[in-house]
């Protein structure tokens, strides 16, 4: 038994203890004596309202690691701030550490599984390396399409406060109908707003920490609106009817111009994954026909130029069918 089969062991026993540590975190952050008090705490705060789930928390630093070790060492991490905003912006409950934990845990499975395979190192180190950013990919993913359902939201929002404030509610009642009355994460932002004003802090404060948590330009027209009419004065019902109808015909052009350039989009997803299809399908089939490329010198610089003019033709591609409306 060779070293790599040492090696080979060794790994798979620190992702079965990473596993087993991780259940047992989320277990006792879940069912522990401290989220039971945490949990008891909540429901006193928020004894007229009887859905658990509403409880938000306005406190605006959020933990990055509920470890108090492992939180001073993160603290001194540079990025961590952004990251902290990337996964606030994503709508999941992770915090940094567990961001960091399972970029850890996929990694070391990465290099597990692909320990199985007779491939080069720089091939190895760079699958491993792209196995560790899929919570990466994972969590902008999550923030694209909750953004992309945050805006398709707004347009009736804002006509639900219009109407809500015709019938002669105040605005922060507007807010709060609309975290009662309407669905998704859009509810859950509104509804946070209102609790931040109920609890204390100023409308202003409240709407700036509204466009922080949601990066949409839509949102943000809409705080800024806000924020103006307040400070100048003016019909805000009437504001309101024109932001949403300027949405919505922002809407209405982004989905055409979306079905203009489907086949832009369709043609770059084939073209970069093409080559990789091909070059998989001739391995299984043949190991020996491909190993000129990566075996000689000459062949490993011919991969290079390759991959690099298809990182290339994929960023023009990208930017010809990504249109900004």
């Amino acid at each position: 038994m060779n070293y790599l089969s040492y090696l080979v062991y060794m790994l798979i026993f620190l992702t079965v203890l990473l596993l087993v540590g991780a259940v047992y975190l989320g277990w006792q952050s879940a069912r522990g004596a401290g989220a039971g008090r945490v949990a008891r705490r909540l429901r006193a705060m928020h004894t007229a309202s009887d859905d658990s789930s509403k409880a938000v928390s306005i406190t605006k630093e959020r933990p990055l690691s509920p470890n108090p070790g492992l939180q001073g060492l993160l603290e001194a991490l540079p990025g961590v701030k952004l990251l902290d905003r990337l996964l606030l912006q994503s709508g999941k409950s992770w915090n940094v550490g567990k961001f960091l934990g399972y970029s850890l845990l996929a990694w070391l499975v990465g290099l597990v599984m692909l320990s199985l395979f007779s491939l080069p190192l720089y091939i190895r180190l760079a699958l491993t390396l792209a196995s560790a950013a899929l919570p990466y990919f994972m969590v902008t993913r999550a923030k694209a399409s909750r953004q992309s359902r945050i805006e398709q939201q707004l347009p009736d929002a804002l006509d639900l406060m219009g109407r809500a404030m015709r019938a002669g509610h105040a605005f922060p009642t507007a807010l709060k109908m609309v975290g009662d009355e309407m669905n998704g994460p859009l509810a859950d932002e509104f509804r946070a707003v209102f609790d931040e004003v109920n609890f204390g802090v100023s409308m202003s404060d409240a709407l700036t920490n509204l466009a922080t948590r949601v990066p949409s330009a839509d949102l943000r027209y809409f705080v800024i609106a806000v924020l103006i009419q307040r400070e100048t004065g003016g019909n805000l019902t009437e504001l309101l009817t024109s932001i949403s109808a300027i949405i919505r015909d922002r809407l209405k052009l982004l989905g055409q111009v979306r079905v203009l350039s489907a086949e832009g989009r369709m043609s770059a997803w084939i073209l970069g994954l093409l080559p990789f299809g091909a070059a998989l399908m001739m391995h299984l089939m043949n190991p020996q026909f491909l190993a000129l490329l990566y075996t000689d010198r000459g062949g490993r610089k011919m991969v290079v130029v390759a991959l690099s003019l298809l990182v290339l033709g994929v960023l023009v591609i990208r930017k010809i069918v990504r249109i900004r409306v």
